[in-house]
């Protein structure tokens, strides 16, 4: 039998489905374009069980209300083929099934006894991390990729994951050591780059985490628009606190803005730089209108409430009606959506989405009210603590323009002190040597 780049059995006969099996199995956790070299591979072999998960996997990443019908079609095939694959091959295809239902309790009680049987199936370990990230489950996103971690001990993708997962976690220390042990193993492992990147904003590294993502920019190559503009993004939010401007609406204009202008993660890294850039005084020009006509589709995604919140930011400050049929839609999803996230739904996506419009549209104190109330619990609807920054800097701009300017001078506080006992707590970081080149 054959094995696929993790050594994982693979039943595939033809070549070329063997071959983008590999593309997609090694793509997904190297965040590059080849992984989508799956799809041709699926239509051209409607007998394979895994290469048609695979793909149906790759449909349900796109992240819109038209994912699961995407997807559809190689699930089906994946589901006839399933009675002659391997059991691993069988489970990802009852994965799927799952994920495309929107049962999320059984999809992620399938990613963990696959993992539990299959370590070295990374994929399915990489899936629950998104899947886990995307609900704010940080503890189980790092316990995910930690059980497995010695079975794929050298494996760089791997130590990636695990700095992603500790960075969350608020384990500055241990994500520092994972992403550079990544990093010593495959300079160009844009993941553990990411996870770093995080760590030192965290902890305050402005220009040491500027001059890290400059000096590994020569790697990014190959990748699928998210990660290629996502660590651009990390770079712009550096530069903001350099005050680099005009650097920063480069970037803006040049990666972060414009390589899959319809795409989920370009679209809402482009709502949340830009919102980061009036916060910091600049002049943004049409930027908020040329992003909404692209946003215009969004106006009832409710597939993730973190992605939503930043359509309906992003609509809303760009003055389109849209905006206002998206958050009718979050008030349905509230009341509609699978038990397992209704409560996400109603108690925090919604007033984080009332606080978030009333905030684009001027009105600062249903704003500050509204938003205020969703905050403490923000961290269910997920996204990273980076991004989530965002939502704290527009309810400290509510509460100045609203007259609260004790809160105001609160929430800043609080937020310089956090910034400061995280750098002092990073000597070992700042003296570290950089990965080989």
């Amino acid at each position: 039998m054959n094995l696929d780049p993790l050594g994982n059995a693979v039943s595939a006969e033809s070549s070329a489905t063997l071959r983008a099996i590999d593309d997609f199995a090694e793509g997904l956790l190297a965040y590059e374009t080849r992984a989508e070299n799956v799809l041709g591979a699926a239509d051209a072999d409607p007998g394979c069980c895994l290469v048609n998960a695979y793909a149906g996997m790759l449909w349900m990443l796109l992240e819109s209300p038209q994912a699961p019908r995407r997807a559809a079609p190689y699930l089906a095939a994946a589901e006839r083929a399933a009675a002659h694959a391997s059991r691993r091959e069988a489970m990802n295809t009852a994965m799927l099934r799952a994920w495309v239902d929107d049962d999320l309790a059984r999809c992620l009680g399938l990613c963990a006894q696959i993992s539990d049987e299959f370590p070295g199936d990374l994929t399915i370990v990489k899936l629950h991390q998104y899947l886990e990230f995307n609900r704010g489950n940080f503890a189980q996103m790092l316990g995910a990729v930690l059980k497995v971690q010695e079975h794929n001990a050298g494996v760089p993708y791997v130590h990636g994951m695990a700095a992603f997962a500790y960075e969350q976690m608020h384990r500055l220390e241990e994500a520092g050591e994972a992403a550079r042990c990544s990093l010593a193993m495959r300079r160009k492992e844009p993941w553990a780059q990411h996870a770093l990147a995080h760590v030192m904003l965290t902890r305050g590294l402005i220009d040491e985490g500027a001059q890290f993502l400059e000096g590994m920019a020569d790697t990014w190559t190959g990748l699928n628009s998210f990660m290629l503009t996502h660590l651009w993004w990390h770079l712009a939010l550096f530069y903001l606190s350099q005050s680099r401007d005009t650097q920063v609406i480069e970037l803006y204009d040049r990666h972060c803005w414009g390589v899959a202008k319809s795409y989920s993660q370009d679209q809402v890294g482009a709502v949340s730089l830009l919102a980061r850039m009036e916060a910091a005084g600049l002049d943004v020009g049409g930027r908020w209108q040329e992003l909404g006509e692209h946003l215009a589709a969004r106006h009832d995604d409710t597939v993730q409430p973190f992605l939503t919140l930043q359509y309906l930011y992003g609509l809303a400050r760009a003055g389109r009606p849209e905006a206002a049929l998206l958050l009718e839609a979050v008030r349905r999803r509230a009341h509609s959506a699978p038990e397992f996230s209704r409560e996400v739904w109603r108690e925090v996506a919604l007033p984080a989405c009332e606080g978030l419009y009333a905030h684009a549209r001027g009105d600062h104190d249903t704003a500050w009210r509204r938003l205020g109330a969703a905050l403490p619990r923000l961290i269910e609807v997920g996204g990273s603590h980076a991004q989530r920054d965002l939502f704290e800097l527009l309810l400290i701009d509510a509460a100045q323009k609203s007259g609260r300017l004790n809160a105001a001078q609160q929430l800043q506080e609080a937020r310089a002190k956090a910034r400061a006992a995280a750098r002092r707590a990073s000597p070992a970081l700042r003296a570290s040597p950089a990965p080989p080149r």
